[in-house]
C-alpha cells in the first residue's frame, strides 16, 4: 500500500515542526505549509535525509482568504489525496481590542479560524468517502476562558476546541478520526512573536514542544477527541470551566500581565 498523506500547516517551527518529524518517523508521505520557504525547505531535507520519505512544501500565507482553496486545488492537480490533515498554523497577540491593530486581529481569526475551517470542509469529504483518514487540529487551553488583553486569540481557540469536538460526534463510526490538540504554554517561537513570553503565565513555566507534539500524534492514532497534554495543563481547563466566569476573567487577566 502506499503511504498516508500528511498535511502540515504551520510546519516550520515549533509544535508543526515536530508534528511533521513524528508523522516522518510513520513513514508518512509529507505536504508542509507555512510561510517560511528556507525553513522548511531545511525541515523537509531533514526528514528525507533521516527517514527517506517523500516531501513536498509549499510556500504559503493563510491569511489570505484564497490560500486553502489554492493549496487544495494544487495538490488535486498533483494527484495527491490528503489522508491527515493537521491545522497546526496559528498564531496570537497581546494587547486590548481597541489598541491591537485592526488588520493584525482580523489576520487571526483568517489563519486561526477560518483557514483551519476551510481546510477541513475541503479535505473531510475525500477522507469521508475512503472511510479513514483523520484531522488533527492544534487549540489551546486558551479555549477554556475568556481572555483579556488577549481576546481574539482566546476567542478563536475556543472555536477550534469546539468546532473539533463537534465535528468528532458528526463523523463518529465513519472510520475518520477527529483529534483537538489543547495546549498550554509550550516553549516554542509563539512566546516571543505573540508577546506572551514576558507575562506570568509564561513565566511560570512551559512545555517542551516535542512532548507536546507526541501527545496530540498519539492522540490522533488513538482516536482521542481532546488532548490536553501535561497534568498542570489539564487542571487549568478544569478549574477555568469549574470556576465562575467573573473569576476565570480577572484570573486570566492577571497571568496575562
Amino acid at each position: 500500500m502506499p503511504p498516508e498523506t500528511v498535511l502540515i500547516t504551520g510546519a516550520s517551527a515549533g509544535i508543526g515542526r515536530e508534528l511533521a518529524r513524528l508523522f516522518a518517523a510513520d513513514k508518512s508521505r509529507l505536504v508542509l505549509v507555512a510561510r517560511r520557504r528556507e525553513r522548511l525547505e531545511a525541515l523537509a531535507d531533514e526528514l528525507r535525509r533521516e527517514q527517506g520519505i517523500e516531501v513536498r512544501t509549499l510556500p504559503l500565507d493563510l491569511s489570505e482568504r484564497a490560500a486553502p482553496a489554492a493549496l487544495v486545488d494544487q495538490l488535486t492537480a498533483e494527484g495527491l489525496a490528503v489522508d491527515v490533515l493537521v491545522n497546526n498554523a496559528g498564531f496570537g497577540a497581546v494587547g486590548p481590542v481597541a489598541e491591537l491593530g485592526v488588520a493584525r486581529q482580523v489576520e487571526m481569526i483568517e489563519v486561526n479560524v477560518a483557514a483551519l475551517t476551510h481546510l477541513t470542509r475541503l479535505l473531510l469529504p475525500g477522507m469521508l468517502q475512503r472511510k479513514s483518514g483523520g484531522v488533527l487540529n492544534v487549540g489551546s487551553t486558551a479555549a477554556f476562558q475568556p481572555g483579556p488583553t488577549m481576546a481574539v486569540y482566546f476567542a478563536t481557540k475556543a472555536y477550534v476546541v469546539s468546532f473539533s469536538q463537534a465535528l468528532a460526534e458528526e463523523i463518529r463510526g465513519t472510520g475518520v478520526k477527529v483529534t483537538c490538540l489543547a495546549p498550554g504554554p509550550t516553549a516554542t517561537e509563539f512566546g516571543a512573536d505573540s508577546g506572551m513570553g514576558r507575562t506570568l503565565l509564561f513565566r511560570l513555566g512551559t512545555m517542551d514542544a516535542r512532548r507536546v507534539a507526541r501527545a496530540g500524534h498519539r492522540g490522533l492514532r488513538r482516536g482521542r477527541v481532546l488532548v490536553i497534554p501535561g497534568l498542570r495543563n489539564w487542571l487549568t481547563a478544569e478549574l477555568s470551566r469549574l470556576s465562575p466566569l467573573g473569576v476565570s476573567r480577572k484570573m486570566t487577566r492577571l497571568l496575562l500581565r
